[in-house]
């Protein structure tokens, strides 16, 4: 059965967006992330990829195939599909879960097969899977900036039910990476 990893860049205050929703100040090492073999590993192992709505929507919807790191089943969780699908070929694909989270690891993990599910965002995804108990590892990439206020990541966490055991500590570049299994 698939692994889950759920995994989010955060400010050192703890949050994955200022309060405009801007995102830049935790990316300015993307260019050099893409190709890196902190990347590489992450693409390596995953079979499927979960995101939220927004996330998806962030990108021109037919720039995925060919150009997003991940050339592997997504599953889009929303409540609503676009109109109009976005462009598919034979490893990358597209289903549009309009029935929950449980729904949606369920069907990413079938596709995934004996590798792993990932979790690329948004936040809300991962909060609803950590509380959820769907989650098996969080990779938190921490930056060295101070954003002050916006959306937390760890907002809405029920943190009774989230119990965390450190596996791995890498800096990668300027971010700290961080790695933990979720404890059951």
């Amino acid at each position: 059965m698939a692994r889950v990893i759920a995994g989010m860049t955060m400010s050192l205050d703890g949050f994955v967006a200022d309060s405009a929703g801007g995102t830049d100040c935790l990316y300015p090492d993307l260019s050099e992330l893409r190709g890196s073999p902190y990347i590489k590993g992450l693409i390596d192992q995953t079979g499927a990829v979960v995101m939220g709505r927004r996330t998806f929507g962030m990108a021109e919807p037919d720039s995925y195939v060919g150009d997003y790191e991940f050339q592997v089943p997504i599953f889009v969780l929303t409540h609503e599909p676009p109109l109009v699908a976005p462009k598919q070929d034979e490893s990358l694909t597209f289903t549009f879960v309009i029935d929950g989270v449980e729904s949606a690891m369920a069907q990413a993990t079938r596709a995934a097969g004996d590798r792993a599910v990932t979790v690329v965002g948004g936040v809300s995804v991962v909060q609803q899977l950590l509380n959820a108990g769907l989650v098996d590892e969080l990779h938190v990439d921490v930056m060295p900036v101070l954003i002050g206020s916006g959306l937390r990541f760890f907002k809405n966490i029920d943190s009774d039910r989230v119990q965390l055991e450190k596996v791995e500590v890498q800096e990668v570049g300027e971010r700290t990476s961080l790695r933990f299994r979720i404890a059951r």
